[in-house]
């Protein structure tokens, strides 16, 4: 991934945008949902979100408890492999 593919730009209810970098992309092998792990690289705090894509580029927040807790699991071991490099 080049660094013109780590950039999402997230546009909010406003027009106002905001550039966040990506952190990694996953594709659930049970509901075959995307999703998109990504930060704020000016912020100091060391928050990570995650929202579902589309192919079509559209966004949603991830409402469903038993989705987040997936997506839970798969950033605690994403956080786990880093550590072990």
């Amino acid at each position: 991934m080049d660094e013109q593919d780590k950039k999402l730009v997230i546009q909010d209810e406003d027009g106002k945008k905001y550039e966040r970098e990506i952190l990694f992309t996953y594709e659930s092998k049970t509901s075959g949902k995307k999703y998109v792990f990504f930060f704020d690289p000016q912020s100091k705090d060391d928050e990570v979100q995650v929202l579902r894509y589309s192919d079509e580029g559209t966004l949603e927040e991830v409402e469903n408890d038993d989705e987040y807790e997936e997506l839970e699991e798969v950033f605690n071991a994403y956080v786990e492999e880093q550590d072990e490099k």
